[in-house]
């Protein structure tokens, strides 16, 4: 195999070799467009602007010798890496139609779903479908694109049934791994999930999915009431950096009444939402947003939830405004509020509809449905929240953690025993 079917083929596996071998193929091939970019792509988070825009102009001029085709696949590499999400699904569009079942430009596919629009993520998975029966089932890139597709929309058993296709053609293909973690998530597959992500990330630990499928391994330890495995992940496995995920354990285990991983520092939190990147996506304020929760950080939470609503972005003002003020309602032991606001925003099932504006996947959306459950039985509403979790329930083979959301507390009156207790005490 040659160092440039090595280096593509593991940057497609989201291996943590691609970033040697990128920089060994960049090395061997300085003049080569196309490996300068998918360098770039695999590094650009970790550069300032100004070095990606200095790196991405000098790949485009070397791929415009090399052939419309390198020229256009860099020119989508430097639209994504600015962010420009819209433009860049555009761009895939006809880059596809010109070269249909381009397996390195399937790298560049998420963009559709960035772009935070419906209408844009409907586009991308035709798209995918489309790419996937013209390159054929033996294209392990594509059957692992197409397996993700099929577990964010909610078709559980294509995706398992994909993502197995895949990883039998190319065991570490990274993208199905995470789609059958998403699948095995709504199946509630509990030890087995847990088991296969142990094997498949102790064959590299430094692949760039170790972090993120270590959290949906904790999701699994919560989903069979193993809450120490799930405690012990996120205190061993994620850090400083990792506020979004650490939260979003910590709030599950809050939720379920259990004793949380170690925690944020608050200051910390507020630092990153003072930044200059706290308010620049929807997805990545409501993960901050939940640490302020974790920590019962309730006059933060308002705060928030005011300059959420003041914000000219529809999302922010339509849809994570009134999510954190109902965070902050739980944190406050306001139980009725945040129902009242939830379930004006998501509709009966709490996910779908104008939730989905949240930003992230389907799994990370759970959770507002998981405080809405909460809140519901805090309420005395324990039919409303059953019939909540009702699907949860019925299909998911472990769901300790639904069965916790749904136990009434044994004491109303208890007050939180620690700053980021909730309002509820765990149950007996």
């Amino acid at each position: 195999m040659s160092l440039e079917d090595a280096a593509v083929r593991e940057l497609a596996a989201l291996s943590g070799r691609a970033v040697p071998l990128l920089r060994e193929w960049v090395g061997a091939c300085p003049r080569l467009g196309a490996a300068r970019a998918l360098l770039m792509l695999a590094t650009g988070a970790g550069l300032s602007d100004e070095v990606l825009r200095e790196e991405l102009v000098v790949a485009y001029r070397d791929a415009q010798a090399a052939g419309a085709r390198s020229a256009s696949l860099v020119y989508g590499v430097f639209l994504h890496t600015h962010r420009q999400f819209r433009l860049t699904a555009d761009h895939l569009v006809a880059h596809f139609a010109r070269w249909p079942g381009d397996e390195v430009a399937s790298l560049l596919l998420d963009a559709f779903h960035a772009c935070g629009e419906s209408a844009y993520r409907a586009h991308g998975d035709v798209l995918v479908e489309r790419q996937y029966a013209l390159a054929g089932a033996d294209s392990w890139p594509w059957a692992g694109r197409l397996a993700w597709t099929r577990a964010e929309q909610g078709r559980t058993e294509e995706a398992f049934e994909l993502a197995e296709h895949t990883l039998a053609r190319y065991p570490r293909a990274g993208l199905a791994a995470h789609a059958r973690a998403h699948a095995e998530q709504e199946l509630g597959a509990g030890p087995a999930s847990t088991a296969f992500l142990d094997r498949w990330l102790a064959v590299d630990p430094l692949a760039v999915q170790f972090k993120h499928l270590n959290w949906h391994a904790a999701l699994q330890s919560l989903a069979c009431g193993d809450f120490a495995d799930a405690r012990r992940r996120a205190d061993e496995v994620l850090g400083r950096a990792d506020v979004g995920m650490r939260s979003a354990t910590n709030w599950r285990l809050l939720l379920a009444g259990q004793e949380p991983a170690g925690r944020c520092d608050l200051d910390h939190v507020r630092g990153l939402l003072a930044g200059p990147g706290g308010m620049a996506e929807v997805f990545h304020t409501f993960n901050l947003a939940l640490a302020l929760a974790v920590e019962s950080a309730t006059d933060d939470l308002e705060a928030l939830a005011r300059q959420a609503a003041a914000d000219q972005r529809p999302d922010y003002s339509e849809v994570l405004a009134p999510v954190v003020r109902a965070l902050a309602h739980v944190t406050a032991g306001r139980p009725q509020a945040a129902v009242d606001l939830l379930t004006g925003l998501g509709g009966p099932t709490g996910l779908g509809g104008q939730v989905e504006r949240i930003g992230g996947v389907r799994v990370e959306r759970e959770i507002v449905q998981d405080t809405l459950a909460r809140a519901l039985i805090d309420t005395g509403e324990h039919a409303r929240a059953a019939h909540l979790l009702h699907e949860r329930v019925t299909t998911r083979r472990h769901h300790t953690y639904e069965d916790l959301l749904l136990t009434p507390p044994t004491d109303s009156s208890a007050a939180p025993s620690s700053p980021g207790a909730l309002p509820w005490p765990c149950p007996s």
